[in-house]
């Protein structure tokens, strides 16, 4: 195993397509529920401690080598919205040419056959994280991230935030981010005995509802 290999996939960098997504800071700022770092933090926290623990536990039990694609199906069962499902699988597809071209895998050879159009993409995250040599935990620390570290890169661009006020948001949720990494692989670790029914399902209605309605503006400056 190698740390380096998670860094590489946390990083911002990694052209996995999250630059073009807001997770729901465009909208919220919009409503005027996101406005300057108190309320980012506010957003970041609900945001991580819902989809993003849904995300870890996928996440994890893909790079624990769960079945990715009856995970890839509990991923939907935990989208209702379509304009979320459609989102997930667009980064999904993003994230597979990625990971194919950074550490090429069989098993991610064979979800990209069966999922043409894109798996959702905590699952393809995890699927790269196992392609690496990372662990369970791994994964879910590097998906938790980026539930978080998406929306306060996007608050700088959308509120002419200061990035060091955005980083330090970042910084405030460290042990949040420890919590839900580490509670995503603990039920990944369930789920080989209990099935998918064991992965978290934290529900967010309100990001549900402005996604849907966020894919339907004319203009934006992010795809979601």
């Amino acid at each position: 195993m190698s740390r380096a290999a998670l860094l590489i996939l946390a990083d911002g960098r990694f052209p996995a397509g999250g630059h073009a997504h807001s997770g729901g800071a465009e909208a919220a700022v919009a409503a005027v529920r996101l406005t300057d770092a108190a309320t980012l933090e506010t957003f970041c926290r609900g945001r991580l401690h819902t989809a993003g623990l849904v995300a870890a536990g996928l996440a994890a039990a893909a790079a624990a080598g769960h079945d990715p694609l009856l995970l890839d199906d509990a991923a939907d069962a935990r989208t209702p919205v379509p304009a979320l499902r459609q989102t997930a699988r667009r980064l999904g597809r993003q994230m597979m040419r990625a990971a194919r071209a950074t550490w090429p895998a069989a098993a991610l050879d064979a979800l990209a056959a069966a999922r043409p159009r894109g798996a959702h993409q905590p699952v393809v995250l995890g699927l790269a994280a196992r392609s690496a040599g990372l662990t369970p935990l791994d994964a879910a620390y590097a998906v938790a991230y980026e539930t978080v570290s998406g929306p306060a890169t996007a608050a700088v661009r959308l509120l002419s935030l200061d990035p060091f006020d955005a980083t330090a948001v970042l910084a405030r949720l460290a042990d949040d981010l420890d919590a839900v990494a580490r509670r995503g692989a603990d039920a990944a670790e369930r789920a080989a005995a209990e099935g998918t029914d064991a992965l978290p399902a934290a529900s967010a209605p309100l990001l549900d509802l402005t996604a849907q309605q966020h894919a339907a503006w004319p203009v934006r400056l992010f795809a979601s």
